[in-house]
C-alpha cells in the first residue's frame, strides 16, 4: 500500500469511506428506523389505514370525495371540503390552487373557440369565482341561503371593469342580466367573451349580504389539497340534510358528529375538525 501513488491511496480511501457510508446510511439506518417505526407507530408507520369489513376504505391523514359517478354529491354522507390535489385529493399531486385575494377576473370561454389540444375553449375562473360557484351550490344542497360578500346572485364574482363612460360586469357573459344595473352613473353592461377589458379600472362590489351561512371550509381548499377534516360548522350544516336521506334521528347524527370531531392541538392550537370518513363509516354502521 505504501508503494501506491498517493493518488491511487486517495482514490482508495474514498471508495472504503463511500462503501462504509453506503452499508450504514443507506442499509443499516433504514432498517432501523423501519424497525422502530414498525414496533412504536405501526398504524401511522404504515399509513394510518382505515379498515372496514376487512378491507382498506381511506387513510386517516388524506382526505376523499364522497360524489357520485357524475361527480354530483352522495347525499347520504357528509361531504368534505374542495380540493385542488388533481382531480381531488390525489396524493401523487398534492397542491394549492396558488390563486390569491386579487383573483377576482375570470377569463370567459368564447363560443366555438378550441384549446392548442383542439379541445373547446373552457376559460379560467377566477378565485373568486370559484368561491361563489361553490357557495351556491352548497347552499342549494343544503337548503340554505348559498349569498356571500363579492358574489352575484347567480354564484360569480361580482366585478366590475369601469371605463370613462360604461362598466362591465367581466364575469357574466352576455347575455346574461348585470348583477347590478347601473355604477356612479355608468350603465352596466355584460361582459362578451374574448373582449379584452384590462384597461378597465377592476371594482369588486361587495353588495348587501349580512350573514354568511356556507362555512369558508365549503368553498375553499386546503394547502395541501389533502386534508380529511371539515370543520364543526360544515358538518352541523349538512346534519339535516344526512338525517333526512338516512331517516336517522337528527340528534343521533348530531352525536355521531360529536363523536368524531377532534379537539386542538395541544389544547389550545388551531380549531376543532370532524373527520369526514370515520364520520361516513360510522354512519354506515348506524
Amino acid at each position: 500500500m505504501d508503494r501506491m501513488p498517493s493518488w491511487i491511496r486517495l482514490h482508495v480511501a474514498a471508495l472504503r469511506a463511500l462503501l462504509v457510508l453506503t452499508v450504514v446510511i443507506g442499509v443499516i439506518y433504514p432498517l432501523i428506523i423501519t424497525g422502530v417505526a414498525q414496533a412504536l407507530f405501526n398504524g401511522n408507520a404504515n399509513g394510518s389505514i382505515i379498515h372496514q369489513d376487512g378491507r382498506a376504505v381511506g387513510s386517516a391523514l388524506i382526505g376523499q370525495s364522497f360524489t357520485d359517478a357524475g361527480g354530483a354529491p352522495v347525499r347520504g354522507y357528509f361531504q368534505s371540503r374542495p380540493s385542488a390535489a388533481g382531480d381531488g385529493y390525489d396524493p401523487t399531486s398534492t397542491s394549492a390552487s396558488n390563486l390569491g385575494p386579487e383573483d377576482v377576473v375570470d377569463v370567459l370561454p368564447v363560443p366555438g373557440a378550441k384549446d392548442e389540444e383542439g379541445n373547446p375553449d373552457e376559460g379560467r375562473q377566477s378565485l373568486l369565482t370559484q368561491v361563489c360557484a361553490r357557495s351556491t351550490a352548497v347552499g342549494e344542497l343544503e337548503g340554505v341561503s348559498g349569498a356571500r360578500p363579492y358574489c352575484t346572485p347567480d354564484g360569480v364574482g361580482a366585478v366590475l371593469k369601469v371605463f370613462p363612460d360604461r362598466a362591465v360586469s367581466v364575469n357574466q357573459a352576455c347575455p346574461a342580466t348585470p348583477f347590478i344595473a347601473a355604477y356612479q352613473g355608468r350603465t352596466v353592461e355584460c361582459a362578451q367573451p374574448g373582449e379584452d377589458y384590462a384597461a378597465g379600472q377592476t371594482v369588486p362590489v361587495r353588495g348587501d349580504v349580512t350573514a354568511v351561512q356556507v362555512p369558508a371550509d365549503a368553498v375553499t381548499a386546503s394547502g395541501s389539497g389533502l386534508d380529511p377534516h371539515i370543520s364543526v360548522a360544515y358538518a352541523e350544516l349538512q346534519a339535516p340534510r344526512v338525517a333526512g336521506e338516512r331517516g336517522l334521528d337528527r340528534a343521533r347524527v348530531e352525536r355521531l358528529i360529536q363523536e368524531h370531531t377532534t379537539g386542538r392541538a395541544l389544547g389550545f392550537m388551531g380549531e376543532p375538525a370532524v373527520r369526514v370518513l370515520e364520520l361516513n363509516l360510522a354512519l354506515d354502521k348506524a
